[in-house]
């Protein structure tokens, strides 16, 4: 059965079930699908985004955000403006970053649910965790490209899976809320398809430059 890639739009095959829960390989994008029909719910998800135990002052939650705040710190001055997008219940980048004087709002579907701040535009964007939610890559990206600057710049945060990746037993997949997977060959196709000049991978730290 074919399913088609919800960021590149090509007819896929399934590449991998588990607990009637169907994956799908692009080999186009190089990404990694769950089908449509086996995502969660609006109200599911919700619940698992509620159950995650994260505190504003947790040093250890400060650390695993910081190649995002770091970057931000080196790239940006104070007088940037920034978008935290799918910033979540607990915003630690938001927090961290407006500690230090710096100008960020904040957006999520779920808790931060504020339209207008999409109609703006943003020197720097920062997505921690939250590409490998998304049902909808394709529209998601050409949001997230529409809104920047020139020169700006959108940093995002996730597992990237390589050809060494054995799937099966990757635990990156068995949040149920994780539904798209990214191969560096992913970021690559975005770059190129949505036109952003430069794209750096570090880690778990991608980096696009409008």
């Amino acid at each position: 059965m074919l399913h088609t890639c919800p960021l590149c739009d090509t007819q896929c095959q399934l590449h991998f079930e588990e607990k009637k829960i169907r994956y799908y390989l692009c080999t186009t994008c190089h990404a990694i699908f769950e089908d449509a029909r086996d995502r969660p719910n609006a109200d599911a998800e919700k619940a698992r985004y509620e159950a995650h135990k994260n505190n504003l002052e947790d040093e250890g939650f400060k650390k695993f955000v910081s190649p995002i705040t770091s970057a931000i710190f080196e790239d940006f001055s104070k007088e940037s403006k920034g978008l935290d997008f799918g910033a979540g219940k607990e915003p630690i980048i938001s927090s961290v970053v407006q500690k230090n004087g710096y100008d960020i709002a904040q957006y999520d579907p779920f808790f931060h649910n504020h339209p207008a701040l999409l109609e703006q535009k943003y020197d720097y964007i920062a997505c921690c965790e939250v590409i490998e939610h998304f049902y909808n890559p394709k529209k998601e990206f050409q949001l997230l490209k529409e809104l920047l600057t020139p020169n700006a710049k959108l940093y995002c945060m996730t597992d990237i899976y390589f050809q060494a990746t054995r799937f099966a037993s990757w635990y990156y997949k068995n949040d149920p809320t994780h539904v798209f997977f990214y191969h560096q060959k992913t970021f690559e196709w975005i770059q190129k398809e949505f036109g952003f000049s430069d794209m750096h991978i570090q880690n778990r730290l991608i980096t696009f430059s409008n």
